[in-house]
């Protein structure tokens, strides 16, 4: 999983992207809503910008960015 920062653990608040799977697919925005499971094998239940919820298990394509103020500014979800 890669991080906006190395150390951080992906939080309630924090905003996800997922790249896109296919070349022209516009990637996916969503906002943590829960963050359960050990460092290296979170599960993620994410509210995406289309306001639909799924669980989401972060791979390679998958940036995660501190919420507001906690690291500095990152964009919030609707």
């Amino acid at each position: 999983m890669r991080t906006a920062t190395r150390a951080h653990r992906p939080h309630a608040g924090d905003v996800v992207t997922v790249d896109g799977r296919r070349v022209g697919d516009g990637g996916r925005l969503g906002e943590i809503l829960e963050a359960t499971g050990e460092p290296g094998h979170e599960r993620l239940r994410i509210r995406w910008e289309d306001g639909r919820e799924s669980v989401l298990y972060p791979g390679g394509d998958v940036r995660i960015y501190p919420r507001r103020g906690s690291h500095g500014t990152s964009r919030r979800v609707g």
